[in-house]
């Protein structure tokens, strides 16, 4: 079993990452493999809705979006990270999400997701519900903590001190462990993952 965790920062390896490692070192300790992938900093464009990767199977712009597809249909959990800016997810990290489930929504389909938020003082709960969006429209159990998966601090140094944000990734970590074996034994016995009615999608203008 593996979880991608996916870093929505510019900066590699700051606070948002070490939110990350938190969770995905008690993934390892629960037998589950993990790898972080980091969107870089590189301009992302937003989706154009040009419905291209319906056709083709990948994003018509080939950048990080299409790396993580490729990656995805081997996973069986995910986790997104993203800095809070402006009481939102960061600028590059929605681009890759708005492109990312158009792209490989297939893909993560009934998979366990998850969103931790990393920012300095405020805004946080608006970011979180801004990503856990994502899942809701996508089938995807998501994974709670013990608190909102938040951390607080400006530099990595900061956040390893907030106690309860850390404490929150290691109970996260613990939970979608515990999700995705369950899953997994689901699927052993049989149980899979409800078939899907074709997609209703109705207009409001008359």
């Amino acid at each position: 079993m593996k979880v991608i965790l996916v870093n929505g920062s510019p900066k590699e390896k700051g606070c948002t990452y070490t939110a990350l490692c938190e969770v995905a070192k008690e993934l390892n300790a629960n037998g589950v493999a993990t790898e972080i992938f980091w969107i870089g900093n590189s301009p992302l464009s937003g989706c154009i809705g040009c419905y291209s990767c319906m056709k083709n199977g990948k994003c018509v712009f080939d950048d990080s979006v299409n790396r993580f597809a490729k990656l995805a249909a081997e996973a069986d959990g995910f986790v997104f990270g993203s800095p809070v800016h402006y009481a939102a997810a960061s600028g590059a990290m929605t681009s890759f999400l708005d492109r990312a489930f158009m792209s490989a929504g297939g893909k993560m389909r009934g998979k366990a997701g998850a969103s931790i938020v990393s920012c300095r003082r405020g805004g946080a709960s608006a970011a979180f519900d801004q990503m856990n969006k994502y899942f809701t429209i996508n089938s995807m159990p998501i994974v709670s903590s013990q608190y909102w998966n938040q951390v607080h601090g400006t530099t990595p140094e900061e956040v390893v001190k907030d106690e309860e944000g850390m404490q929150t990734m290691r109970t996260l970590g613990k939970n979608m462990a515990w999700l995705i074996k369950c899953i997994d034994m689901g699927k052993k016995n049989g149980i899979t993952i409800p078939e899907q009615e074709p997609k209703i999608k109705t207009s409001f203008i008359r």
